[in-house]
Parts: structure tokens; C-alpha cells; sequence
């Protein structure tokens, strides 16, 4: 088997951030009420961060999609991903914040198809839009449309998969541990 490759850079506090990594950890101190471990391993690269932190503020803001489709999404790419720590994360966001029905956030933990049908195809699209690195077929691109979906939500997709490709990836290469706040929903890959 072979042996994946983790960094040895230690999570940054408050205390030991570059500036603007520290404000983004102190503003998560002040708004959640920890630091996540995710952000503590990101500071280490303030862009990777900020980055990551202005993605994910633009796709919960300013997106079309419900609180529910946008955790479907989150939830399809960090599963595609095997991201541990993010569908543990999103999962608890999901159940507590976003209000997903729970035969629904079990599918999508469990990779089996979603009890609502408009969401079923909003799962099905990010995971075309994952597999063929953002070439879907003109019938996947109807199929979409078709189920209730805009164009404009195609890049509102691309943007949710940017951005957990950031904390994926990240997570991946620092092997994050599930936060306390998270623990309840710990996943492993079905």
C-alpha cells in the first residue's frame, strides 16, 4: 500500500499567525468559539485561508441554491473527495444549521440516492461535474436545467467544488482531526 505523504507544519494560534491568517482565527474564536482545526493547518499559508474563506462566504451568501442544496453539494464534493473531516463537519452543519431532512443527509453520507428527487439531481450534477472535471454532456446539462436548475448554478457548483477542493485537499495532506464540535458526525468513506 502505498504511504500518503503528511505535512509536519504545526496548526497556527491567534498568537503565532501571519496577520491576516490571525484575524480570520481570531474571528472564528470570536463567532464559533473555537478555532477549527481546518483553519489552524490552513493559516499556515494565509492565501490557502483567505482564499478558502472568501469562496466558501460568497457560496453561502450570495448563491441561488437553499441552505439544503448547499450542503448537498458541499457534502457530494467532500464525499467524492473522501474528505473525513469535511463530511463530518458538513454534516453537523447540515443537521443543526441547514435543516436537511434526516433520510437525506443519511443518503448522502451513505452515497445512496436522495429521497427528493430535485436534490437526487443536484447530487447527480455535482458528481458529473466532479468526474469529468467540469465537462458535462450536453444531456447532463439539459437533465439539469430540466430538474429546476439555472445556468447561472453550474458556476455557483464550480465554486463549491473550488472551494472544498481547497479544505479537502488540505485536510488530506494534514490528516485534520474531527473537531469536538464535529465528533457526533465522524464518516468514513461507504
Amino acid at each position: 500500500m502505498t504511504q500518503i505523504a503528511r505535512l509536519t507544519l504545526q496548526p497556527k494560534t491567534v498568537a503565532d499567525a501571519e496577520p491576516v491568517a490571525r484575524a480570520a482565527l481570531a474571528s472564528s474564536l470570536k463567532n464559533l468559539g473555537f478555532v477549527p482545526n481546518m483553519y489552524a493547518n490552513m493559516a499556515n499559508s494565509p492565501g490557502v485561508l483567505s482564499t478558502y474563506l472568501a469562496g466558501y462566504d460568497h457560496f453561502r451568501k450570495e448563491s441561488t441554491f437553499s441552505a439544503t442544496e448547499q450542503e448537498v453539494v458541499f457534502l457530494t464534493v467532500s464525499s467524492f473527495n473522501g474528505c473525513t473531516y469535511c463530511v463530518a463537519a458538513h454534516s453537523m452543519i447540515a443537521d443543526k444549521m441547514s435543516n436537511v431532512a434526516p433520510a437525506t443527509l443519511q443518503a448522502l453520507r451513505a452515497g445512496t440516492s436522495l429521497p427528493d428527487s430535485k436534490l437526487q439531481a443536484l447530487a447527480v450534477f455535482t458528481q458529473i461535474m466532479l468526474n469529468s472535471r467540469g465537462s458535462p454532456t450536453l444531456v447532463q446539462f439539459k437533465e439539469f436545467l430540466s430538474a429546476g436548475f439555472s445556468e447561472r448554478q453550474v458556476l455557483e457548483i464550480i465554486l463549491a467544488i473550488a472551494v472544498k477542493t481547497l479544505s479537502n485537499y488540505s485536510n488530506h495532506v494534514f490528516s485534520t482531526e474531527v473537531d469536538a464540535a464535529f465528533s457526533g458526525y465522524r464518516w468514513s468513506k461507504p
